[in-house]
């Protein structure tokens, strides 16, 4: 392979490092174990391209480097060091010395590590990848556990006694075929049955989206969405403990009334007239489980999804961590059950890919709620909704969250944040730009917006961006 300065230029015009790029200064040196350890992550990753002698903050200029004088004993020494060849290159750009580390990807079902060390990126820094990641690694190639058999050896009524079929072609709004084999012969085009020398075999997707009842199902049993309710704020005191036993697809919409009747109300004043409203709008909620749902990991054993409801807010939880890093939920979208959120989509269950935590942002901002908290934790996902909470009542931590929110959902639709934006998320008036600004600075000190160097200095037009963007 052959690198030229054109392509280097090329690179340094990316909008940010990514996955399969990284930037590093190393004007005079550059740390050998530190070099093993960003090949190791970048393969894990998928490979990538490693530069030193370029700035790593736009608009990157190329400093070059005296780092690694000796190329090919160095491809030696990494090679020892992390037992895969990386190719190196020594270019001679304009403005100085630049080496390229071309790293390949793993091997697919392996990881790679260095000093037992299984290391990947996050953000600046390197980490060792989570027990999730890990096991989702060494799953690849692996049969998919939702395409396995669930119930097999059944006649063609006992299929349609177990799933819901007439539910599934109202969801999908197609008639419904005139006899039974109809059915069956749809159900098998979809892959959520299989049929062999006479008997049918219905898949764990099949059971979770349709089952009449997931307790027919022993292998689904511990996958079936829990709905606790609270007396109060806390835990100490549990009102009601429900189980949703209807298969994902067909018992939505009766899950999400399930909730809506279980939130609490508060009483607003509207055109001088008093009425009741749920805590959280049931868009919010629509969403939250459809997601959770879809983005669950199964191979987590003994954990469902969860609504936890209480006086104040709900959280809703799924087994495994985020494939998409919290902070990027609004703007970034990879699902590990892929058939599942197809079906769920066709099935008019959730949105487009990526849209449905958009909606959630914008409805937080529309009925003036604290920003949606997402959260990754030990093999488990949340978010909390809390209730309507006026701008004097929120924290610093909710009021930066919001306008990190406010700033990503902006850029999504191609718009940029402004302190007029961001009061209109408030709800505050012209007089209190002062504090809007302040909340700005607050976001940009925590490094998760920055100013758009595009409008200039000028601090009455300023705009400003996602810090990744």
């Amino acid at each position: 392979m052959s690198t030229n300065p054109e392509q280097i230029d090329l690179w340094r015009r990316a909008a940010s490092e990514h996955q399969r790029l990284e930037f590093k200064e190393a004007k005079n040196q550059f740390d050998t174990r530190k070099l093993s350890e960003y090949c190791v992550a970048l393969a894990n990753e998928g490979g990538g391209v490693l530069l030193l002698g370029v700035a790593d903050k736009p608009p990157r200029p190329v400093d070059g480097t005296q780092a690694f004088p000796d190329t090919i004993g160095t491809a030696e020494k990494l090679f020892q060091s992390v037992g895969f060849r990386v190719d190196i290159e020594a270019v001679e750009h304009p403005e100085g010395r630049v080496l390229v580390f071309h790293i390949p990807s793993r091997p697919r079902g392996t990881a790679y590590h260095h000093d037992g060390k299984y290391l990947m990126r996050a953000g600046e820094a390197l980490v060792p990848m989570s027990e999730d990641r890990l096991r989702r690694i060494f799953a690849e190639g692996q049969p998919d556990w939702l395409e396995e058999p669930s119930r097999a050896d059944l006649d063609a009524q006992q299929v349609v006694d177990l799933l819901d079929p007439q539910t599934f072609f109202e969801l999908l709004k197609l008639p419904y075929p005139t006899d039974r084999i109809g059915v069956l012969d749809r159900l098998v085009r979809e892959r959520l049955v299989d049929k062999a020398d006479g008997t049918y075999t219905i898949r764990r997707l099949g059971a979770l989206l349709l089952a009449r009842d997931l307790e027919n199902f022993p292998d689904m049993s511990r996958k079936m969405p829990r709905v606790i309710v609270y007396a109060g704020s806390s835990k100490l005191e549990t009102r009601l403990d429900w189980t949703g036993t209807r298969g994902y697809a067909v018992g939505f919409q009766g899950l999400v009334r399930f909730v809506m009747t279980q939130l609490p109300q508060n009483e607003v004043i509207e055109d001088a007239l008093r009425k009741e409203v749920k805590l959280v709008p049931d868009v919010v909620i629509r969403e939250l489980v459809a997601n959770a749902l879809i983005h669950q990991d199964f191979m987590v054993s003994g954990a469902a999804v969860m609504v936890e409801i209480y006086s104040n807010r709900v959280e809703i939880s799924n087994p495994g961590e985020p494939l998409v890093p919290v902070e990027r939920f609004i703007d970034g979208y990879q699902s590990r059950n892929e058939r599942l959120a197809d079906l769920m989509r066709r099935m008019g269950v959730c949105e487009e890919k990526s849209s449905g935590i958009d909606r959630v942002v914008q409805a937080a901002e529309f009925y003036q709620l604290p920003a949606p908290d997402f959260r990754s934790g030990f093999r488990r996902t949340s978010v909390t909704i809390y209730g309507p909470r006026p701008f004097e009542a929120m924290d610093r931590n909710d009021r930066v969250r919001a306008c990190y929110q406010h700033c990503v959902l902006k850029w999504v639709r191609s718009e940029r944040m402004t302190n007029q934006s961001l009061r209109e998320r408030f709800h505050l008036g012209e007089d209190k730009a002062t504090i809007a600004s302040q909340v700005i600075a607050a976001t940009i000190e925590a490094r998760l917006i920055k100013a758009d160097e595009s409008v200039g200095g000028s601090r009455k037009f300023a705009r400003y961006l996602p810090s990744w963007a």
